[in-house]
């Protein structure tokens, strides 16, 4: 059968424009639908407008620290307003830029919702295509839960496009999302709670890492309210929110955000019009080729639930158009040993193992630490602290995890992902000549552990 395209993408976001951009460059025809923005989550309500935000909440901690360097700082204001509308630039440009890498690859784009007829068959504003392959890349939402007036919270959608900077904010979650932003509204002057219905946020880091995080936040000025959730949302005659705690208290707030999940964006795709599983969580059951159980429709990023992380939907992306376009340099995605970082204040990064999960693996440990005082802020009053550890297996000597929480923590962390991957020791470590003065260093002079098995 003669189709229109060899390979039809359901979605612009990283991996689907990665997967689109490379299968055109291996001489496949490539459309891509995107009813919403090019870019996706991570370009415009997620990573990319997420850390300008964060970069402009530091510069309150920038500006109180630069007093002990010399620099007079009397009359400094701050203006939310501007700080969005400069955001709204950037992301207007980078939009531009992925029409223009996509057109630039020979791809044809829709910018019109997309909606699957059959195995091989899209419609489009009205016109059906036929496709050998269909691509489903169309990323997650948040999700908020049901609840007597869940229609006065926000999302991290809207969050990212408040008009004026809240006086009062709760934050609802305890993951990424909800740190981040309770981070930059804490920065930048709303007087901020967050609420989590867990022991501890950040599950799933390790418990190093949590614990000192809340405690920074703390410092910062953040009320945590851990083991505790919202039973319902009253909105006032003047606009106050009212929010009821399961508990019976109530808080007052003049915006409440909730991060406590996000689903998969498959609405309106016609997958009721083909076969493909789900999981009990809602994702798409893929192969380890992304097939779905339609053997000619693929997904890939959010939607199948694995890591959600844009560098891998990246990965996921080229992996799917090397297996179909260019199967000689195909190499299947490797889901070890991925960094990532949280950019709260401070932020936190990692990779590998942490001493929980080694733990449970019964690996016998030696577990290094070191906690201290950044070197910039000696000349200042801020008593804010880092913490890097690392996680090795006793036997091997080998380094299971790495882990830091502090300025520039994603920055430093990457470079020891590498490391990581290639299986370095902890003499491997110690052998390394730091640069100094950094904090970076504190990783390779770590001598003596913390604790030991």
């Amino acid at each position: 059968m003669a189709y229109d395209f060899d390979l039809f993408v359901i979605g612009a976001g990283s991996g689907g424009v990665r997967a689109a951009r490379f299968a055109s460059s291996f001489g496949a025809r490539v459309a891509v639908a995107e009813s919403r923005y090019l870019g996706g989550t991570c370009v415009n309500v997620g990573c990319v407008p997420k850390k300008l935000l964060v970069y402009g909440a530091n510069y309150a901690e920038d500006i109180d620290q630069a007093k002990g360097y010399g620099w007079s700082v009397d009359g400094v204001t701050f203006d939310w307003a501007t700080l969005i509308a400069s955001k709204n630039s950037e992301i207007e440009r980078l939009n531009g830029i992925y029409k223009n890498l996509l057109v630039e690859s020979g791809v044809t784009l829709f910018q019109e919702h997309a909606q699957i007829l059959d195995a091989h068959r899209i419609e489009v504003a009205g016109k059906s295509y036929t496709s050998e392959h269909i691509l489903i890349a169309t990323g997650g939402w948040p999700h908020v839960p049901e609840f007597p007036g869940n229609e006065h919270v926000i999302t991290s959608n809207e969050a990212f496009y408040l008009p004026s900077l809240p006086k009062r904010t709760l934050v609802v979650g305890g993951g990424y999302i909800a740190v981040e932003f309770a981070s930059i509204l804490n920065g930048c002057g709303s007087e901020t709670r967050l609420l989590y219905r867990g022991e501890l946020f950040m599950r799933g880091f390790d418990g190093s890492l949590r614990d000192h995080l809340k405690n920074e936040m703390i410092k910062k000025g953040i009320d945590l309210q851990f083991n505790t959730d919202i039973a319902r949302v009253d909105k006032q005659a003047d606009g106050t929110l009212k929010a009821t705690l399961k508990d019976g208290r109530v808080m007052e707030a003049d915006c409440i955000l909730y991060a406590t999940g996000r689903r998969p964006m498959l609405d309106n795709l016609g997958l009721e019009n083909v076969e493909i599983e789900r999981d009990k969580r809602g994702y798409l059951v893929v192969d380890n080729l992304f097939q779905t159980t339609t053997p000619s429709i693929l997904a890939i990023g959010d939607v199948i639930g694995r890591i959600q992380l844009t560098p891998v939907a990246l990965a996921e992306g080229m992996a799917v158009a090397r297996h179909l376009f260019k199967p000689e340099e195909y190499r299947p995605v490797d889901y070890k040993l991925i960094p990532t970082a949280v950019f709260s204040l401070p932020n936190l990064a990692t990779v590998g193992l942490t001493e929980e999960e080694a733990r449970e693996k019964g690996v016998r440990l030696r577990i290094y630490e070191s906690r201290f005082r950044p070197m910039k802020l000696t000349l200042t009053d801020t008593q804010e602290r880092s913490l890097m550890k690392l996680v090795v297996d006793a036997e091997t000597d080998k380094v299971l995890g790495c882990h830091m929480a502090g300025p520039e923590a994603g920055e430093i962390m990457q470079g020891f992902a590498v490391a990581l991957k290639a299986g370095a020791t902890k003499r491997i470590f110690d052998e390394t000549v730091g640069i100094h003065p950094s904090a970076a260093e504190e990783f390779v002079t770590m001598r003596t552990p913390a604790k030991v098995d």
